[in-house]
């Protein structure tokens, strides 16, 4: 993920972070059953999926933090 994707992602509401860390909870479910059936050519992709999950959660934590 690049910087501008990270800023752009802080900057978002917390139901668009909710979003994206329920579609890459399935695209992560979805790349540990290619794993296992020996499909994935980018293992490195399962690394970047479960940063970008982190990240969203961490905005959104922040986000309901800093709003009290």
């Amino acid at each position: 993920m690049k910087k501008k994707d990270i800023q752009e992602m802080k900057h978002k509401s917390p139901m668009e972070l909710e979003r994206i860390a329920g579609e890459s909870t399935e695209r992560l479910r979805a790349l540990r059953f290619d794993l296992a059936a020996g499909k994935v050519k980018n293992v490195a992709e399962l690394r970047e999926v479960r940063k970008r999950i982190a990240r969203a959660k961490t905005f959104i934590k922040e986000q309901m933090t800093s709003s009290q």
